[in-house]
């Protein structure tokens, strides 16, 4: 059996355990004013795996960035145990790995250098998650990208809040694979008491995942609707749909099987830290801002399987409100900032959305009535995003589909 991640470090004490939510809709969104914004990012990678810096300098820098909370998502692996890497002979490289050695000094960092060869021990979670976490101010959450395949394609679940590693499942197609791994995920969270999510990382990277696949899931409530990743083809191609069209797609399809919404995230999907460019995976172009009583594993993931949580790429909202059918939504005034707020739903009956309001402002309410399926807003800014993938130079925001009060009672 795997060694249990230790739970020193997981800031879980007291908590109850959080079940599924088997309703179909975020109800509400208007919390009581006794909840906090946090911000994190779900989709991060490090020396570990993939990534090319220290997880002490990672989250060093989300930390510093204005971040509540992150999930270091290596691949099949979590940060235990012992693990050297080789640094580069890249003067970069080289240089990063000095500045390490100078920040955290010879009692911190074991390294062993022979010749041209530079090897380095990475530090564990266990190690370096006291260095940053601050009650209410920054939590690290234990987490995994399981990275499954079929027939050469990339299958990739990230899971967060895991409570032991979990080795990636096996089958006889896409369906089944991905089926597999939650099947897994959901597993491990019952039989640990603990609460954990798991979510489905960006179907279009190398088409692996199709529109039929992730209708055919059950038991997934949260997808990427953006990752910050250059290669993984947020927008779709010309005979291929992108992930906010495949969003309204699945969910219509889920509601008609009686299953329960899916939810949207932003994250990075971060593995490139010395330089910046648009062809590299860099940190700070996705995240989500989850509504929640505290700043605990718990806490944010029940926030999040409630819908209390919006995904952006540098559109900040201060109000997000669902309450008697009326979706209220507020961005964040800039001077010289324009937004468009896009309310963007389907009617009961009907096989795709349709943009139902469009409002140039920064504020906007829009009634929910009770023949619609579901409705979500996009809102878009006039102000740049830093660092843009892809043919997406603005700043964008995503709120969580909503349903007409009671309709999750007819499913």
């Amino acid at each position: 059996m795997k060694k249990r991640i230790t739970k020193a470090f997981l800031s879980l004490s007291g908590l109850s355990i959080i079940l599924l939510v088997a309703g179909c809709a975020a109800k509400d969104a208007a919390v009581p004013e006794s909840k906090n914004w946090y911000k994190g990012n779900l989709h991060t990678h490090s020396y570990w795996s993939d990534g090319d810096e220290f997880p002490e300098i990672i989250m060093r820098w989300y930390k510093e960035n204005g971040y509540q909370f992150v999930a270091l998502s290596d691949h099949n692996i979590f940060q235990e145990g012992e693990k050297w890497v080789t640094i580069r002979q890249d003067s970069m490289y080289r240089n990063a790995f000095r500045n390490y050695l100078n920040d955290y000094g010879d009692s911190w960092v074991r390294y062993e250098e022979k010749g041209d060869t530079l090897r380095v021990q990475l530090k564990t979670f266990a190690e370096y998650a006291p260095l940053y976490e601050e009650e209410e101010r920054f939590l690290m959450l234990p987490a995994e990208e399981i990275s499954a395949g079929y027939e050469g394609k990339p299958l990739h679940l990230n899971v967060t809040n895991l409570d032991q590693l979990i080795q990636p499942r096996e089958g006889g197609s896409v369906v089944e694979v991905l089926q597999n791994n939650i099947n897994a995920v959901l597993e491990q969270r019952k039989q640990s008491g603990k609460p954990m999510m798991v979510h489905i990382n960006h179907p279009n990277f190398r088409w692996a995942i199709t529109l039929e696949d992730m209708i055919r899931l059950k038991g997934e409530r949260f997808f990427e609707v953006y990752n910050g990743h250059p290669a993984v083809n947020n927008l779709g191609d010309s005979t291929r749909i992108g992930y906010e069209e495949m969003w309204d797609f699945i969910n219509i399809a889920y509601l008609e099987k009686g299953q329960p919404l899916l939810f949207g995230l932003a994250t990075d999907d971060s593995h490139s830290y010395h330089e910046q460019s648009a062809k590299l995976a860099n940190a700070g172009r996705g995240w989500v801002m989850v509504k929640a009583e505290a700043l605990a594993a718990g806490a944010l993931i029940e926030a999040l399987e409630q819908g209390d949580f919006y995904a952006s790429t540098g559109v900040e909202l201060e109000k997000v409100h669902f309450a008697d059918n009326k979706l209220e939504i507020r961005a964040v005034p800039k001077e010289g900032v324009r937004y468009t707020l896009e309310f963007i739903g389907c009617k009961n009956g009907e096989k795709e959305t349709r943009v139902l309001k469009t409002v140039r402002d920064n504020a906007a309410t829009f009634e929910v009535e009770e023949d619609l399926l579901f409705v979500r807003c996009k809102i878009t800014s006039s102000e740049a995003q830093v660092n843009p993938v892809e043919n997406m130079p603005y700043q964008l925001a995503w709120t969580q589909p909503v349903r007409p009060m009671g309709a999750d009672l007819e499913n």
